[in-house]
């Protein structure tokens, strides 16, 4: 399958990364090629620039987020979550029609330093907010309540957990459902919330997530719901 990976952080990257190994094909989408390809720093993480990753990764190929979008036959939204809906627009409504876009952004906001509180929140989320900005995309939320290794390969971390998955499209869904398990999550680990407005449940997970992270003083953890009925 085609997907288009939206987003050229470390999380964008990882999933980009994983979907490749795994025989897709894979674009990344950001706003200026050009620009992105010039940075020489490594970002606040620590990461090294976006052209030193593909270069060590050259079955992904870097497009504008627009063109990512119409070639992707689905879409991962791996954008900054305060950017995402802007990030979205320059994708084109007309290139995410009738596709699943599977969000995994969180709409973090720093505007009053550290930790990040959420805009969107309790009454909204950024999953829901996108899914009312592009009504015929099949917007479906998961993998925002762990860091982006996890995602990818849940087996780093020990013992039974959860991933959870919110949208209003049924079939949607379950196709991403089925592929977190070509990712490595067990048959029964997913836990189907329900429609989109159930990501704000998911999305206000992050705060004690920040907390955790930095109490333990790692971010290799993840939440597990014993006694669910899980299954998407």
């Amino acid at each position: 399958m085609r997907y288009a990976v939206l987003g050229t952080g470390i999380v964008g990257r990882t999933i980009a990364a994983k979907l490749a190994s795994l025989g897709h094909e894979v674009v990344i989408g950001t706003r200026d090629p050009e620009a992105t390809l010039a940075r020489v720093e490594p970002d606040g993480y620590g990461n090294p620039p976006l052209a030193h990753w593909l270069a060590t990764h050259e079955q992904v190929r870097l497009e504008i987020l627009a063109d990512a979008a119409a070639w992707g036959e689905t879409v991962v939204n791996a954008t900054a979550g305060a950017g995402s809906l802007q990030a979205l627009v320059g994708a084109g409504a007309q290139n995410l029609a009738g596709k699943v876009l599977i969000d995994i952004a969180n709409p973090l906001d720093f505007s009053h330093g550290m930790p990040p509180s959420l805009n969107p929140v309790n009454t909204d989320s950024l999953g829901e907010q996108i899914q009312r900005t592009f009504p015929e995309a099949k917007v479906v939320k998961t993998l925002n309540t762990m860091n982006c290794q996890i995602m990818v390969e849940p087996s780093l971390v020990a013992g039974e957990h959860t991933v959870f998955v919110s949208g209003d499209d049924t079939g949607a869904k379950q196709a991403v459902t089925e592929l977190l398990v070509s990712f490595g999550w067990p048959e029964g680990s997913a836990i189907d919330l329900g429609g989109i407005n159930t990501a704000r449940g998911t999305e206000m997970l992050l705060p004690i997530w920040l907390r955790l992270w930095g109490t333990i003083g790692h971010a290799d953890f993840n939440f597990h719901i014993a006694g669910a009925r899980a299954g998407a």
